[in-house]
């Protein structure tokens, strides 16, 4: 009797860590993804709570700032699992550089970089050129901010760049510049469509062909450090599904297929 008790307590302990175990398991089942600031509206309201909606023992945080500064965050060693770059240049270069999961890549979202003003502005801007009436044009500071990067290749292949420099306010990031706008500080912004269409206190007056500018592409990566790589591939998968398509376009974005 006592050999089967000792028994029975035994598979009784084993089973209890087995369960503590597994437990553990799905409270460590979390990624952080560090995405682009203009990605923060539609990752927040409708991606992430849809994402774990479907993968209940999978916990989504997120970061968002410009491009450029997530990069530096990631190479500095931040517990980054996805990055989600506004442009291809800092996805490249982390690529480059050994930070990223190189088969992980992929070109997810297309969006459009468009000049912005206060609604009822009292500013006409029916070219590029009149953007020369303003007295300030807020733009993401080119060091740092892909929008901002975009902005300077537009400005410059319009051969402007050289007599606005006296006007420019530099954003940290694409929302910074659009707040802006929004509050009256600047006469005019250039940022991202999606953002522009998010805010009700501004009008889209120009949209940038591809005549004009680069084609502003969204890549996402997984980072080779992370240690919830197969998590990551999930929440990589349900960007590109249809679902995520559907939600983007709410938002303003094209999905990559």
């Amino acid at each position: 009797m006592k050999k089967f008790i000792s028994v029975f307590l035994l598979i009784s302990i084993s089973l209890f860590v087995l369960s503590g175990c597994s437990s553990e398991e799905k409270q460590d089942a979390k990624i952080t993804i560090a995405a682009a600031a203009s990605l923060k509206n539609v990752f927040d309201e409708k991606l992430i709570p849809e994402f774990e909606k479907e993968n209940q023992n999978i916990i989504v945080e997120a970061t968002y700032d410009s491009s450029g500064k997530l990069q530096q965050q990631i190479k500095e060693g931040s517990p980054i699992d996805v990055f989600v770059s506004a442009a291809t240049k800092q996805m490249d270069e982390l690529n480059e550089e050994g930070y990223i999961l190189k088969d992980s890549i992929k070109e997810l979202l297309e969006n459009k970089i468009v000049v912005i003003i206060p609604k009822d502005s009292d500013i006409s801007i029916v070219n590029f050129e009149d953007l020369l009436k303003a007295n300030k044009i807020a733009i993401g500071d080119p060091a740092s901010v892909p929008a901002g990067q975009y902005a300077k290749e537009l400005l410059t292949n319009l051969n402007l760049w050289d007599k606005v420099q006296e006007k420019l306010s530099l954003g940290t990031n694409v929302s910074e510049v659009l707040n802006w706008v929004k509050e009256r500080s600047a006469d005019v912004g250039i940022v991202y469509s999606t953002d522009a269409y998010s805010a009700d206190e501004v009008e889209i007056v120009l949209e940038a062909d591809e005549n004009m500018v680069s084609k502003v592409i969204y890549p996402v990566g997984i980072i080779k450090s992370s240690k919830n790589i197969e998590s990551a591939k999930k929440f990589i998968e349900f960007l590109q599904s249809e679902k995520a398509n559907e939600i983007f376009a709410e938002y303003g974005f094209t999905s990559i297929k």
